[in-house]
């Protein structure tokens, strides 16, 4: 017997040695935890932006036999080509969507504001795949849409998973999605900072450290993960700008008071496509391949209306183009951005608004300098600095569209126009309307859920329960497998009727990790300690978090005053996040976030 039972907790004990030296030693607390997960999600959230770029470039050799970017590849074909091209991709696109339901069946569109917001942070993979497979063939078509949408749905995907494989709570889940689609943004762009902030400014409505901070980690280490594994740069190289005199304050405010006017009009020229499309009642593939059709009849005499833009904005920073060719170029892509929106074809609007922003400034800083020479010595400054402002009109995010900015030019000169006409811009755009970039698809989400998750408002909304009861006559080795399956440094008693005993530190059972004959013949009553602070299961949030500010662990049980019984465990960590899920509701009020 003596020779067993060595043998029986020898493992036990080592797997415990090793765990109370990583607690004593390094002492990772759960937020520490947190920003290792956040920084895992945005190295996934790189991969999945790596795979969607590479299935477009694929898909768009396949479509046009170029490799070449989209704008110049159109400018290549017949233009029977540039007409039937968007059109098959727009065919494409629908019968993905339309055969892939039943690959989906059962499961929602959850898109990740949805998750974040009005979900418990799931976001159904399945559903996932079949819209980006849908956005890869519109987008690698020459579709006047943005391909930042599905990466960032793709890397937000891709946290819920994580989340859900590592069984996080809802609070923390839906961080972690968060923490995805600021990866995906600072994939698409480049721009760790504008990613983090575009999370926080625009779906979270907070800034504070305990959601910001594991967005900034995500958002850093999906920019480090496209560096290293791809040829990420600057995203439009610009020559330098400089402010020649104070005289161009005033025409920069005046493009602020123009994007912010222009932003609505532009916002709601996308939802009257969208009733445009619907009216028709055509099936899905029809009215998409309707919308390709579109794109490919204004490409046939100008192909600058195809992909999301990026080619012609780096021209007009540059003064590659001229202004007669941009006036034609900004009416026909407003009509391609609209017809792709509105016939429902999966992508995003964010670089297209990039694109509208920066021919309205170059367009305006033209005509300023064409009757005041002194008032825009430089129109392609306009064009950079109209990027921002119709950006913050459309998104009201106006720190993220500064900061997006900065951020993809690295032009430094210009950040005192861009951060004026943005402000002006977004006070311009809120007193004419007050909807941002797609509000209201997510508010028809919140009224379509059949039961939308409620912010917790007691206690019990937030325990959950151990993985198995630990009775006060269980012995030594049933206390160790708690201990590592839970991941806890606290374990709690229950006494034979149920009731709660007290609770077990992983610091109470160090005596016996060296000794395991003496373990053997430990029980749970030996070690149980009835000091520890519990919280009742109505008790409110507030009052939990009180009792915490008195007990140093990061675990509180939860007791059933009524019969003294053991209601689950209360994590720190679930709290403060959702505490701050209830400050931001609070402060958000009805107003409903947008999808890029």
């Amino acid at each position: 017997m003596k020779e067993v039972v060595p043998q029986i907790y020898e493992r036990l004990l080592r797997l415990l040695r090793w765990r109370l030296w990583i607690v004593e030693k390094l002492s990772p607390s759960p937020w520490q935890e947190t920003l290792c997960w956040a920084a895992v999600a945005g190295v996934l959230g790189a991969l999945s932006a790596l795979l969607f770029r590479g299935g477009i470039d694929l898909l768009h050799s396949l479509l046009t036999g170029n490799r070449e970017g989209i704008v110049d590849s159109f400018r290549d074909l017949e233009w029977w080509q540039r007409l039937a091209v968007p059109a098959v991709g727009g065919l494409m696109a629908g019968l993905v969507l339309l055969f892939g339901k039943r690959l989906h069946r059962g499961q929602s569109s959850t898109d990740y504001m949805e998750a974040i917001l009005i979900g418990s942070g799931e976001i159904p993979v399945r559903a996932t795949l079949v819209k980006s497979t849908a956005a890869m063939c519109s987008i690698a078509s020459g579709g006047s849409i943005g391909r930042e949408g599905p990466l960032v749905q793709l890397a937000a995907v891709s946290a819920s998973w994580l989340g859900r494989w590592r069984k996080f709570s809802a609070p923390q889940l839906r961080l972690l999605v968060a923490c995805g689609a600021a990866s995906g943004i600072a994939s698409a762009y480049n721009a760790p900072i504008a990613g983090s902030f575009f999370v926080a400014e625009i779906i979270l409505g907070t800034i504070a450290m305990e959601s910001l901070g594991p967005l900034v980690v995500a958002a850093v280490a999906a920019t480090l993960t496209m560096r290293a594994l791809s040829d990420a740069h600057t995203l439009y190289k610009v020559p330098d700008f400089t402010l020649h005199s104070l005289w161009e304050i005033g025409p920069f405010v005046v493009l602020g008071l123009l994007a912010g006017m222009v932003g609505p009009v532009f916002l709601r020229s996308l939802r009257q496509a969208e009733r445009v499309f619907a009216a028709t009642r055509l099936p899905l593939p029809a009215r998409l391949a309707l919308g390709g059709l579109v794109v490919g009849g204004l490409a046939v005499w100008v192909p600058e209306v195809c992909g999301n833009g990026y080619s012609v904005v780096v021209g007009i920073l540059n003064g590659q183009l001229a202004w007669q060719l941009l006036v034609l170029v900004l009416v026909c892509k407003w009509v391609a951005t609209a017809a792709s929106f509105g016939s429902g074809a999966p992508g995003g609007v964010f670089t297209p608004t990039l694109f509208m922003g920066a021919t309205l400034g170059y367009l305006f800083g033209f005509a300023v300098h064409a009757v005041w020479p002194l008032g825009a010595a430089d129109p392609q400054a306009f064009a950079l600095v109209g990027m921002g402002a119709l950006l913050a009109a459309a998104s009201h995010a106006p720190i993220m569209a500064i900061i997006l900015l900065f951020e993809m030019t690295l032009s430094y000169d210009i950040i005192m126009p861009l951060m004026l006409c943005c402000v002006v811009a977004y006070y311009t755009a809120r007193g004419i309307e007050d909807q941002s970039l797609y509000s209201e698809v997510l508010k028809k989400k919140a009224a379509d859920a059949p039961e939308p998750v409620r912010l917790p408002g007691v206690v019990a909304d937030l325990a959950k329960a151990q993985l198995t009861p630990v009775r006060d006559t269980a012995r030594f080795e049933a206390i160790a497998r708690e201990f590592l399956d839970s991941r806890q440094e606290e374990i709690y008693v229950t006494a034979e009727d149920g009731k709660y005993a007290g609770a077990i530190s992983l610091h109470d059972i160090k005596p016996y990790l060296n000794d395991a004959s003496v373990a053997a013949h430990v029980i749970a009553g030996d070690l149980v300690r009835d000091d520890v602070a519990t919280v009742a299961k109505q008790a409110s949030l507030a009052e939990a978090l009180r009792v915490f500010a008195q007990h140093p662990g990061q675990t509180l049980p939860v007791v059933d005053p009524a019969d003294g019984r053991l209601a689950g465990i209360l994590v720190k960590n679930d709290l403060l996040l959702a505490l701050l899920e209830g400050r931001t509701a609070e402060k958000q009020g009805s107003q409903p976030p947008w999808r890029i």
